[in-house]
């Protein structure tokens, strides 16, 4: 009796166990939110161009430059990417980039066809202006604020990509608001992107600019527009 009685026990132990971690896991999938970065790897994510990334501590980090790491398992759309990052230094330099029209094989290919959301808290004695600043489609927009905090400060960027349609907040704070087709400058330098639509799907990725412009990302998370 004895026995049976610990067997059954054992039982309804396992059961609430996995009734608890049941519940665990449909909390975390109700807020909608699905991590591409797990903080302990690469996998899903593939390297371009020059330089690499590599995870430390649960931070994604990067050596050398100029390049991209992209996530290769899909194309997003109708969607809000979550990053959270920090600069290195007081002021550091990468992007998100979005609307990649097809899978990249070296650096350029994304810059020059793709948009970058910009991170880069320039100083004031940058050649460059606001259309160059975090939060920005990279010399296509002009910022509606610069919320952008410098390093080591974290800093939460939130991109949507609603159809034609593209909305980055910065710390909870609108900053850019593009609708395919809208206004923009001439092209500055020669490492700018051409101008032109974009396509509503397309890949996404992480710029690493170089040694001495190192942002660290501690998550990348998408959540649908859709439920």
């Amino acid at each position: 009796m004895i026995k049976k009685h610990l067997q059954k026990g054992g039982i309804a132990c396992a059961f609430l166990v996995f009734l608890f971690a049941a519940a665990n896991v449909a909390a975390q999938s109700n807020d909608g939110w699905r991590q591409l970065f797990n903080g302990k790897d690469l996998n899903g994510w593939k390297q371009v161009g020059k330089g690499s990334r590599y995870v430390k501590d649960g931070l994604t980090g990067s050596h050398g430059g100029m390049g991209l790491l992209y996530w290769t398992k899909e194309k997003f759309s109708n969607c809000t990417i979550r990053v959270v990052y920090k600069m290195q230094k007081f002021n550091s330099n990468s992007g998100v980039f979005i609307r990649i029209p097809l899978e990249p094989r070296e650096e350029w290919m994304p810059v020059f066809y793709g948009y970058e959301v910009q991170i880069d808290n320039h100083p004031e004695t940058s050649k460059e202006d606001d259309y160059h600043i975090t939060g920005t489609l990279y010399s296509l927009t002009k910022p509606l604020a610069k919320p952008g905090k410098p390093g080591p400060e974290w800093n939460t960027m939130e991109i949507t990509l609603d159809g034609p349609r593209t909305i980055v907040y910065v710390n909870g704070k609108k900053v850019t608001d593009y609708k395919e087709g809208d206004p923009t400058p001439a092209r500055k330098f020669d490492f700018e992107p051409f101008r032109g639509i974009r396509p509503n799907e397309g890949y996404i990725g992480l710029q690493n600019h170089g040694d001495d412009d190192v942002v660290f990302f501690k998550e990348v998370a998408v959540k649908s527009l859709h439920k």
